[in-house]
């Protein structure tokens, strides 16, 4: 017995439904609730019917944000309702039914606040699947249509534009576009497949400048002079007839520096008076898959060009089967002129021959490397700095951290990354504040019993009790409570390595 499969007529349809003042939403409604492949061609032919005096344009939301550039301020969009419109602009015009379908559909969504213990308890924002809008911008009235629809198998927000002329609407796509595509306080980043704007990677790079990067003097400045010596030097490269194109790779172990000087490096870029943009590459995952993402990244990178373009944990973002993709992309069939890549790598050797090893792509290899003796002295410099909060510079602030600490704590800390060596630090501080608390109390319950005891020069002690001497193998290093939590949290952070306690300051030869 054969199987009788139904045929299109034999699948039950929904005949009668209500209906809304808006004959658009009715497409889009019949569309969303039957088989589909395509809302554009539904609601194209809804639009041209119900608006035939209007011309229309269509436009991605993703390249070209209507609402967004309203919302910035630079055009005035007014949700509203077809039922609003005088009947003389539709072709047809029926009065809602009384059991009238919305005209508009959006999600109200939640947001939570950014930080755990931020004052705002959070905020609502509408998420637009069908809405309509009446748009103003420079004297011309417009209707706005943001729709997210299925295309193919994907769903897409797509905006459909109705104004008095084709040049109306092209001379609002080329503002709003043009506004879309400037950074404002931003870093264009690429993640999930494609580039979204991200304030708080601007942010963060805010804060980063070479000052704060520690590294050896001459390859700081190595680092530097390139920079500066390949965006001023296209003349140059013209003149030598190569391609205006370079790419550096950071290597060496994590924690050492890569990071921030990446992020130093897009902070002095930034600068005026000819700030460069840079492109940031977090991942190549997309629905379209790698190659995809690689096509779109370089394609801005061009259109973006000069700039700096960042692939961070390049081992881990090229793998072998985007390899010949990306090296093709990186060759430049088309010109990658303009273009300074730097890619970022905790293990050099995981990279293929063809990016480590071919200077026509990654043209200068940078090793960072466990700090040196000096290297380790300046960081703990900086965190010195750091702690001197308005208190007497050679008292350390609001902890004891004297000068001569900075170099006590470098000796023991030989092997420790700049990470580790910042462990070390918050865990210290994190115990002495806590000790603090349990002294405080404690305190409080001795002067209750014992009139007698008094503080003196930050301590407390008793006069009539004997005085409490803190023995260590130096004496004088050994007053400072951060010394004695240093070189308690760094035994520990040795023993998470599987240290054997590592070199001393006498046994360590890096002058």
């Amino acid at each position: 017995m054969r199987t009788q499969f139904p045929t299109v007529d034999a699948v039950p349809l929904p005949l009668h439904h209500a209906q809304s003042a808006d004959p658009i939403y009715d497409a889009f409604y019949h569309n969303s609730t039957a088989p589909r492949v395509n809302t554009n061609t539904v609601l194209t032919s809804a639009l041209r019917e119900h608006y035939p005096d209007l011309h229309l344009t269509i436009t991605a939301t993703y390249s070209c944000n209507l609402l967004g550039f309203a919302a910035a301020g630079h055009a005035f969009a007014i949700p509203c309702s077809a039922a609003d419109e005088p009947q003389s602009r539709h072709h047809h015009h029926r009065p809602p039914s009384p059991t009238a379908l919305p005209s508009d559909l959006k999600w109200r969504r939640y947001i939570a606040p950014a930080r755990k213990n931020a004052q705002s308890s959070g905020y609502l924002v509408d998420n637009v699947k069908f809405g309509r809008f009446a748009y103003t911008w420079a004297s011309h009235t417009y209707i706005l249509y943001n729709v997210v629809g299925t295309h193919a198998v994907y769903d897409e927000e797509v905006s459909y534009l109705l104004g008095s002329s084709a040049q109306a609407n092209d001379d609002l796509l080329l503002a709003a576009g043009a506004f879309w595509n400037q950074l404002h306080d931003e870093i264009l980043v690429f993640d999930d497949g494609y580039w979204q704007k991200s304030h708080e990677l601007w942010q963060s790079v805010q804060n980063s400048t070479w000052d704060d990067v520690i590294l050896d003097p001459q390859m700081k400045a190595s680092i530097v002079g390139e920079m500066n010596k390949f965006f001023g030097s296209q003349e140059r490269y013209k003149k030598l007839k190569v391609p205006w194109k370079r790419g550096i790779i950071y290597h060496g172990p994590p924690g050492n520096g890569k990071t921030i000087s990446i992020k130093a490096t897009m902070h002095t870029l930034s600068l005026p008076p000819n700030p460069t943009p840079t492109l940031y590459v977090r991942t190549l995952t997309s629905p379209y898959g790698p190659e995809h993402s690689i096509a779109a990244i370089f394609a801005q990178a061009r259109r973006q060009s000069p700039c700096l373009l960042v692939f961070e944990d390049l081992d881990s973002l090229v793998t072998d089967r985007v390899r010949s993709y990306f090296l093709n992309a990186v060759d430049g069939i088309d010109s990658n002129d303009g273009i300074l890549m730097i890619g970022s790598t905790n293990h050099l050797d995981r990279l293929d021959k063809g990016i480590r090893n071919r200077p026509s792509r990654f043209d200068r290899k940078y090793l960072f490397p466990e700090p040196g003796m000096a290297e380790r002295e300046a960081y703990c410099a900086f965190w010195r700095k750091k702690l001197l909060s308005g208190g007497d510079e050679n008292e350390g602030g609001q902890v004891e951290f004297p000068e001569v600490l900075c170099k006590a704590i470098a000796g023991i800390t030989a092997g420790f990354s700049f990470a580790y060596i910042q462990e070390a630090f918050v865990a210290s501080l994190l115990a002495l504040a806590e000790e603090e608390e349990k002294e405080h109390d404690t305190e409080e319950a001795a002067e209750a019993l014992d009139p007698t005891i008094e503080r003196e020069g930050g301590r407390w002690r008793s006069q009539v009790g004997t005085e409490r001497l803190i023995r260590d193998e130096d004496k004088y290093l050994g007053r400072f409570p951060l010394w004695r939590q240093m070189k308690k949290q760094v035994k520990i952070l040795r023993e998470e390595l599987g240290d054997d306690g590592g070199k001393g300051e006498e046994e360590e030869d890096e002058g």
